[in-house]
């Protein structure tokens, strides 16, 4: 069995402080084999932003992979965004945009759709398509993970990230398993599945993991259970007027007939 986390929006610089050290201990106690982290580690991109975004996860004794969200490029700096957008997220979390994790039979591959010219919406550049179908392990389990999702539900009013559906396409014929995302700062997995139009892709879009926004409720991450064919999803939830995480609201999925479906 293999333990996937899944962090994204951590927005430091505009994060609930009180709410950190909880998260870590939750993580710690959990004890998964790798931690994705799906982008907007900061809320500006500012430095102290990172250096702060950067000691959270020194405190982390687990594997990580991390990738840049459209919050981690520099907003107020146009000359940085066009010529060296992803500077200061490389030289902070290293240098790798898109880096490649695996855990027994399970591999993550990653996708940076942050598009520096463009603020919010996320783009799937020329080629990486390709490169991601080009790395799916025929034998074990396939995860993407990016910021921006592949697939919106009607009632996001985000413009989805350009060559999205594309890739969702392509992706899933090609046996990916799994994509996780951030970005809308919703929950959505069952919702996207009963729509019936990628059955073959569990999509798991998860809310911000710190971010101390009002209107988004709760603060919340994933954990992942793969065994084989089958999936245990773990959302562990901190509603916005409490410094703790709730006990884990778990799902079990499995892939065992070709498709996902509730067990």
């Amino acid at each position: 069995m293999t333990r996937i986390l899944h962090l994204t929006d951590l927005h430091f610089g505009f994060h609930r402080q009180a709410l950190v050290q909880p998260l870590l201990d939750r993580i710690a106690e959990l004890c998964p084999d790798l931690i994705v982290v799906t982008g907007d580690l900061t809320h500006r991109a500012l430095e102290v932003q990172m250096a702060e975004a950067r000691d959270f996860l020194d405190r982390i004794e687990v594997p990580l992979m991390l990738m840049p969200g459209n919050h981690d490029v520099p907003l107020w700096n146009p000359l940085a965004r066009m010529f060296w957008p992803f500077a200061g997220f490389r030289r902070y979390f290293g240098p790798s945009l898109t880096p490649i994790g695996r855990s027994g039979d399970v591999r993550v591959l990653s996708i940076n759709s942050a598009d520096p010219y463009v603020w919010q919406r996320g783009k799937i550049r020329k080629g990486e398509i390709g490169r991601i179908i080009g790395g799916v392990d025929p034998l074990g389990t396939n995860i993407v993970a990016l910021h921006h999702p592949l697939q919106q539900l009607p009632r996001v009013d985000k413009a989805l990230a350009r060559r999205a559906t594309e890739a969702l396409h392509r992706l899933e014929a090609a046996g990916v398993h799994v994509v996780l995302s951030g970005h809308l700062h919703r929950w959505a997995m069952d919702d996207l599945l009963k729509t019936g139009r990628h059955p073959r892709v569990l999509q798991i879009q998860t809310g911000t993991a710190l971010c101390a926004r009002i209107s988004d409720r709760w603060n919340e991450f994933v954990l992942l259970e793969i065994d084989g064919a089958d999936v245990e999803v773990q959302r562990h939830r901190a509603p916005m007027d409490a410094e703790c995480f709730q006990a884990p609201e778990i799902a079990a999925f499995s892939r065992a007939s070709g498709i996902w479906a509730r067990v």
